[in-house]
């Protein structure tokens, strides 16, 4: 596996080649099938998982069983949560939605490797603001502008994530159920078959073999209120 090996994206196009190796140095690399999961909601956060194959889905289960879904990770990304408290457990589940390769990184290393070097720790708290960031402009669509905006928002960070440019638009290259959608902003299936076929009226969208092309991604952004931020922020 090179250096460059899944780093064209997330975490690993923060650092530099040097702590990418320093990092490396205290994985170890496991396998996981489509289907399961790296941890459970409420499990004890005492690794960091980085992936360099496959794609893996961070979900939160509501009181009423409901199951919402947060980030869509792929190669790059690093998953977990880094605490100042001991005994933290996590919030999300991981679920596995593509064979996956991932490098585990048990806590204890990875704090010794932050306190040996500095430049190593700037570009992990670089790496925690983004996702901060990314957090809190996901709240920001889910809470302000209703479930349409919700799922403009959806559709847009679809497209910065897994988006194709064409000559009709931007063809969102991953395959998506009308409920997989719905979990992704807190909505029924119903609603979202709704605004989708609203959308496809407009010409907004189109939908061909289990794929949507956004045509007008302009008017996407004005009913969200795009607020024109960069990729990085503006993903899955």
């Amino acid at each position: 596996m090179t250096v460059t090996a899944g780093r064209q994206s997330g975490f690993g196009a923060i650092l530099t080649d040097e702590s990418f190796e320093r990092l490396r140095g205290i994985m170890y690399i496991k396998s996981v099938e489509k289907g399961s999961c790296l941890f459970w909601e409420g499990d004890a956060a005492d690794k960091l998982f980085y992936i360099f194959e496959g794609r893996i889905k961070s979900t939160k289960m509501s009181d009423a069983g409901r199951s919402l879904t947060l980030y869509l990770h792929q190669n790059g990304d690093l998953i977990g949560q880094m605490e100042p408290f001991k005994d933290s457990t996590h919030s999300t589940s991981a679920e596995v939605t593509e064979d996956a390769k991932v490098g585990v990184i048990q806590r204890k290393d990875l704090e010794t490797l932050l306190w040996q070097h500095g430049d190593l720790a700037l570009e992990f708290m670089k790496w925690m603001g983004l996702m901060h960031r990314l957090t809190q402009t996901k709240f920001r669509d889910l809470m302000l502008f209703g479930k349409t905006g919700a799922l403009c928002s959806l559709l847009i960070r679809l497209c910065n994530s897994y988006g194709e440019e064409q000559e009709d638009g931007i063809r969102i290259d991953l395959k998506l159920s009308n409920t997989e959608m719905a979990d992704m902003i807190g909505a029924t299936r119903e609603s979202v078959n709704r605004m989708l076929a609203d959308l496809k009226k407009e010409k907004v969208i189109t939908y061909k073999d289990g794929h949507y092309t956004v045509n007008r991604i302009e008017y996407l952004k004005e009913v969200c209120c795009c607020e024109n931020c960069p990729k990085e922020v503006c993903r899955m």
